[in-house]
């Protein structure tokens, strides 16, 4: 098995709708562990999602694109509520099973989740102050990609990032033997390793953005696709 080329062939079991219905359920109840281990959002907030909160005028709104199990949105609002800044988030995933663990999770005031797309909002003339998502990009192919790229410029009034995992061996070594602990009951290894072979080196992702996004660097494995609109 090479790394050397993105193979996007590959499917993630908890993507099949026939899949495992209580394996699925622990997996994205756990994404709340991993993504605190893994997904850098603390130093993304630090570094791009602060900056665009002090600078606006007002409560601001989050959006959260394939949300999954809601975690990333609840922490990020309790961060930014926590800097004292006035946050509410809508999280929204097309798949319902995701959504049925999101609701179930412990709520935090002021955070949502919906059933929809994001073509869905763009139809319904929504707008959010900040738009984000978490391995979403991989999942997708160039024409969804394209797609979402699209709708996120028209949804986001202030900043847009959309965060995925960086390609490499390193990263497929390292999340192969550090998730066996977290594993068992879930599709957490599966999916993990599929989608790093599935996500982009920097060059990729650059080459695959539209204009007006640049690709910004984050904690090791990891990259950003950000987009900084002009104020509406």
């Amino acid at each position: 098995m090479s790394l050397a080329v993105r193979d996007d062939r590959l499917a993630e079991l908890m993507d099949d709708p026939a899949c495992d219905p209580q394996r699925l359920r622990r997996t994205l109840e756990r994404f709340d562990l991993v993504n605190r281990l893994v997904a850098g959002w603390a130093g993304v907030y630090r570094t791009h999602l602060r900056p665009a909160l002090a600078d606006a005028a007002g409560p601001v709104r989050i959006l959260d694109i394939g949300c999954g199990g809601g975690d990333i949105l609840r922490r990020l609002v309790r961060t930014a509520r926590a800097d004292g800044f006035a946050v509410t988030g809508v999280g929204i995933d097309p798949d319902p099973r995701a959504i049925a663990v999101a609701q179930a999770a412990r709520p935090e005031p002021g955070v949502a989740y919906r059933g929809a797309t994001s073509a869905q909002l763009v139809a319904a003339g929504d707008a959010f102050d900040i738009v984000i998502s978490n391995h979403v990009l991989h999942h997708l192919d160039d024409r969804d990609r394209s797609a979402l790229f699209a709708d996120t410029s028209r949804l986001a009034t202030r900043l847009a990032v959309h965060a995925d995992i960086a390609r490499g061996r390193t990263a497929y070594a390292a999340y192969a033997i550090g998730i066996l602990p977290l594993a068992p009951g879930t599709f957490l290894r599966t999916d993990g390793l599929r989608s790093i072979r599935r996500s982009f080196t920097a060059g990729e992702l650059a080459a695959a953005l539209p204009p007006g996004w640049a690709v910004a660097g984050a904690r090791p494995f990891r990259l950003l696709a950000v987009h900084r609109p002009v104020t509406r």
